[in-house]
């Protein structure tokens, strides 16, 4: 029987708790799911991928998921990742209205590039609905309180890119 391979794919900049609720509410609906890093992400990155990607496994080991949530990172086409890596579904998160237009623009883009590979909406959890990763680096670089929206682990990453 062949595993049901699924890829959540996004920039991760950094990882937060409404990603880590994705994670594992896609992990249980799926034999393995890839948390796949965008090398060609179009928005100004504070971490690396290679940084990104080590947030986000601390993130899944913490969380008990290495043995069926992986990472890697991408680039070019998500959908041509996708089949490279035997996917049949690529998940994505929606917290409001304006992500479902964007994502389901993204949808019709890779439908009609592979027809094979579907698409999984997961709404965000209602705690995780405004949780988004600009926001958290907006409220580190002002020197705010981000215990809500990530991990110790990522908050001290955040304070160590803010104090240079």
């Amino acid at each position: 029987m062949t595993d049901k391979i699924a890829i959540y794919p996004g920039s991760f900049d950094p990882i937060t708790f409404g990603h880590l609720d994705i994670i594992k509410r896609a992990n249980a609906l799926f034999d393995k799911l890839i948390v796949a890093v965008a090398y060609d992400n179009v928005k100004n990155s504070l971490f690396s991928a290679e940084e990104r990607i080590k947030l986000i496994q601390q993130e899944i080991t913490a969380h008990h998921l290495e043995k069926t949530v992986f990472t890697s990172s991408f680039s070019g086409l998500l959908v041509d990742f996708a089949e490279q890596n035997k996917a049949i579904a690529i998940v994505r998160g929606l917290r409001a209205v304006s992500d479902f237009e964007y994502e389901f623009q993204m949808f019709g883009m890779n439908s009609t590039l592979n027809a094979n590979i579907q698409t999984i909406f997961l709404p965000a959890s209602k705690q995780h609905h405004f949780t988004a990763s600009r926001f958290v680096k907006e409220v580190a670089r002002l020197g705010g309180k981000t215990s809500d929206f990530v991990s110790k682990n990522v908050a001290l990453e955040l304070q160590k890119k803010y104090a240079t």
